[in-house]
């Protein structure tokens, strides 16, 4: 976890934006006491690991259902 004091976090807030939203954690610091941390809601390093987990899930599972559909019937007004 990075920290920054107060009036850098306020100087950079958009650059730390960027590297909050990469995955980085930061830690905030008035006076040299800690009043805050920022942590991405969904950093790109949560995105890929649910990415590759779902993907080898769906490498496992056969494939199930009937296949005689075509792309024009799927847009066929009814």
């Amino acid at each position: 976890m990075r920290t920054v004091t107060a009036s850098e976090a306020s100087r950079n807030f958009s650059g730390l934006l960027r590297e909050i939203a990469d995955g980085e954690s930061v830690l905030v610091v008035y006076r040299g006491t800690p009043v805050a941390t920022m942590n991405p809601v969904r950093g790109k390093k949560n995105r890929q690991a649910g990415k590759n987990t779902l993907l080898s899930r769906l490498e496992k599972q056969k494939a199930e259902g009937r296949r005689d559909w075509t792309r024009d019937a799927l847009y066929r007004d009814s």
